[in-house]
Formats: structure tokens, sequence, C-alpha cells
């Protein structure tokens, strides 16, 4: 062990006494106290000039997925939300979720049905609204989000009904936005063989 070449008396500031912790909690209440009084008035504050951007009102939440009832028929095993994204996709400054689903299969890899859900004022539980991938058209989202309007997910399918279903061998991109009271689906890329 080494021993300081200093007394102990002169290293007094590197022992904390109670008196220290009195003085830097009174510090930091100084410091939050000044911090609330130094606000911008919300009527001051600076605007940008000549661009808008359309908010969802601060009391407007995503829908959760709880209790929905997805179209997706799954017989004896339950469904699963897979994956969730929220955006306001229709412009009307009230986000959506749109949600991934698939049945509880015990193996494999069941197909994926792509669900928008939208809850109306005082409505108890949220409703689907749109159907962006039904399971029946035995494809997997992978990448997945909602960004911008628009839904974009990565697909993975089969080319023809013989492929057995643990090998995907098609691989496309989607994009859906709404369009005219609809969701238009438009794929960036064209499908590649996996």
């Amino acid at each position: 062990m080494q021993h300081s070449a200093v007394p102990e008396l002169e290293l007094a500031h590197t022992t904390t006494r109670p008196i220290h912790w009195v003085a830097t909690a009174a510090a930091l209440a100084g410091v939050v106290a000044l911090s609330s009084g130094l606000q911008p008035d919300s009527a001051h504050a600076a605007q940008a000039s000549g661009t808008q951007t359309k908010s969802a009102p601060a009391t407007a939440s995503a829908p959760a997925t709880t209790g929905v009832a997805f179209p997706i028929d799954c017989g004896p095993v339950k469904a699963v939300v897979q994956k969730k994204a929220s955006g306001d996709l229709d412009g009307d400054g009230r986000p959506e979720t749109v949600a991934v689903v698939h049945c509880d299969a015990g193996m494999g890899t069941p197909p994926d049905g792509v669900y928008v859900l939208t809850q109306g004022a005082g409505a108890a539980v949220p409703r689907v609204v749109a159907t962006l991938v039904t399971p029946k058209a035995r494809e997997t989202v992978t990448d997945f989000a909602v960004r911008d309007g628009s839904v974009r997910a990565t697909l993975l399918g089969y080319s023809t009904a013989d492929v057995p279903s643990c090998c995907p061998d098609v691989k496309e991109t989607a994009k859906w936005q709404w369009q005219n009271g609809e969701f238009v689906r438009s794929t960036p890329g064209n499908a590649q063989n996996v």
C-alpha cells in the first residue's frame, strides 16, 4: 500500500460530510427554482415563418392492440401481435396503429396479416379499418415501419403454391399510403427471388 506524502488534515476536501450534502441539495434546488422562472412565454415564443406543421391534439394517443378482434382465423390457437407502429396515416391529426399479426403456431413460420387500427372518440376498443396484407397471401413481414404518413414493409413470399412453407423464395418491398379514401399499395422495387 502506498502512503500519501500529504498529511490527512490537508486532504479534507476528499471526505464528504453532511454539510457538503446540504450545500449540494440547496444549490440544486436553487437551479431548479431559477430555471422554472426562466421559461419563455408561449405567446412570445419564436415561430418559424412560412411553415406550419399539423400535429395531433395532446389528448390523442395511438390505439392499443389489446382486445382487438383481428380478422384472422387461428383455430384453437390465439392471434399474436408480432410488431406494431403508429403514426397519422390519413392526415386527420390523430394517430393510427398498424399491427403485424399471426397465429401463435407451435412451429414453423405462420403467415402474417397487416392491419390498420383506429379508435373513435369515446370508443372502448379500437377497430380494424383496413387489411394491408391478408394471411391468405402466405407472406411474412420482416422490416416494418410507419414513416412520413406511409406504411413500409419487406415481404417474404412464395413464387408458387408448391414452394414449402419453410422456404420463401420471393422478397419484395411494399409501401401503402392513404389516397382518396383508401390505402393504395405501391411497390418501389421489383420482387426478387431469394
